[in-house]
């Protein structure tokens, strides 16, 4: 996108508010990432930000092994198939698409990609992808085996925020020099706050991502009639917290969160605690882990092993990929792998009895 299509974004933005009042973080972040996601490929060095399937093909083929094992031990169905959502390059789905056929599986495809421009890089890497704008138009009755690496980062959140006169939506409104500015709404959101929560300190803000609990409850809706597996992936947390996560990447840096709508990402730590609760609360099985136990569990130090051996001159390369998708000081701890399975599918490997929970 050209930067008058950013600064028209902008634009627009200053004109609702000055028009219609503050507006809501949530509206603030849809309406960017629409805009950003929609005008261009985004991944690799030429563009804004690079994802684990970048970094190395050990990580696709981790994904790729844990849903073709967790498909044998449920008995092979013939008719499962593979979704993906945001599955940017495509790269994910061709490495998971080749370990899952090492081990007999060879599903269908089906992607929730709604970038024509991504769509386009994506049908070049894989055949036969059948696309779709949501969930809602996937097989009705057939078995999901799905992934979805930072992919919940992207939609939109909800801010509260702790004033002298009770919790606030955080809203997004113009100073006196017309420049983007954090204010609180005037409606009182207490009841909307946790128990817990409803005394903190003047200034706290906490985050709600009512996108991503409508995304899992649907989902649990569909494990729970057509069986299968999903693994989400992504940077977050895995107990609750306070204060914002929200920010922005351009060029490979962070950049202010209002510097450029429309032309940076922007992106949000994922609440693994409130989507685990709701998926148990719909009758799944859940595992959660960080990404570094997870890969470690799922044997990449023997596949990084084995492609060093196999390709000495890369071996180095091998291993700062390795250490990059591992290392607790890079994406090993900030990154955090959940694992939802039908009541009835077997449980993920990967993840220990300490990191899984079922329905009570």
């Amino acid at each position: 996108m050209s930067d008058s299509g950013a600064g028209d974004l902008a634009e627009s933005f200053r004109r609702l508010i000055r028009n219609h009042g503050p507006l809501p973080v949530s509206r603030y972040m849809g309406e960017s990432n629409a805009r950003y996601y929609s005008t261009r490929d985004p991944l690799g060095a030429a563009g804004d930000f690079v994802t684990a399937p970048e970094v190395s093909q050990m990580f696709g083929e981790m994904v790729g092994l844990w849903l073709a094992d967790i498909w044998q031990r449920a008995g092979r169905p013939t008719d499962a198939i593979y979704v993906e959502l945001g599955p940017g390059r495509g790269t994910l789905a061709k490495d998971a698409l080749r370990a899952m056929a090492s081990q007999g599986l060879r599903p269908e495809v089906h992607l929730v990609e709604g970038s024509a421009t991504l769509r386009a890089v994506q049908s070049g890497v894989l055949a036969d992808v059948r696309f779709h704008d949501t969930i809602d138009t996937l097989p009705a009755e057939r078995p999901l085996l799905l992934a979805a690496n930072e992919f919940l980062d992207a939609l939109p959140i909800r801010q509260l925020v702790m004033t002298g006169d009770g919790w606030r939506e955080r809203m997004i409104a113009l100073d006196e020099d017309g420049a983007f500015a954090f204010a609180a709404g005037p409606n009182p959101m207490d009841e909307a706050v946790p128990e817990a929560l409803r005394t903190a300190e003047p200034g706290t803000v906490i985050e709600t991502c009512p996108a991503a609990a409508a995304l899992i409850e649907a989902l649990a809706q569909r494990l729970d009639v057509q069986g299968g597996a999903a693994l989400f992936i992504d940077y977050g947390h895995l107990a609750q917290q306070t204060g914002s996560t929200l920010q922005a990447v351009r060029g490979h840096n962070k950049v202010g969160v209002f510097e450029r709508p429309g032309d940076m990402d922007l992106t949000a730590h994922v609440d693994f605690a409130m989507l685990v609760d709701i998926a148990r609360r719909s009758g799944l099985a859940t595992a959660t882990a960080t990404q570094g136990q997870w890969l470690s569990a799922m044997g990449i130090g023997l596949r990084a092993q084995a492609l060093a051996t196999r390709f000495p001159d890369r071996s180095n390369e091998v291993q700062v990929a390795y250490d990059r998708l591992v290392g607790a000081d890079a994406m090993g701890e900030l990154f955090k792998v959940m694992a939802l399975t039908a009541r009835d599918w077997p449980r993920g490997a990967g993840f220990d009895e300490g990191q899984r929970r079922t329905k009570e």
